[in-house]
């Protein structure tokens, strides 16, 4: 038997919950003893599970071929921001990890360096420029 207390309207209750047979709870409220008719939940029906095919994996990775020497690549933005600052002009000979722009992005100044050792040959962006994650900014050759 499991017994509560409840107060209600500033009315103290004491219930005490006794067997329960089906769906008839015996409870007394107060010393007062109630049956008291529950909904019949109905159980759920067992829902199918759909099992789906898992295709075989590949067994042997698939090697990407690397950029050929002298080829070239796009430095991008790596997220979306506003271009503060070029530091670079093209035909400039740059080394990998030197900066290259200063990109503003949620408040916060981000250097954005070169990717490998080249020329740059192309400058995508200017000062104050509004750019999107993935933007091709600079061309390194």
């Amino acid at each position: 038997m499991k017994e509560y207390k409840y107060t209600i309207n500033g009315n103290l209750y004491n219930v005490c919950i006794g067997d329960i047979d089906d769906n008839i709870a015996h409870v007394e409220v107060n010393g007062t003893p109630f049956k008291v008719e529950m909904e019949k939940t109905q159980k759920a029906a067992p829902r199918p599970v759909v099992a789906r095919p898992i295709a075989a994996q590949p067994t042997t990775p698939v090697a990407k071929p690397a950029p050929a020497a002298g080829s070239k690549s796009g430095i991008k933005s790596p997220l979306p921001g506003v271009i503060l600052e070029v530091k670079v002009k093209e035909g400039e000979v740059v080394k990998k990890g030197q900066t290259v722009l200063i990109l503003e992005a949620m408040k916060m100044e981000n250097n954005i360096n070169a990717d490998k050792d080249g020329t740059v040959t192309k400058i995508n962006v200017n000062k104050g420029d509004s750019v999107l994650e993935g933007t091709d900014l600079i061309i390194i050759e």
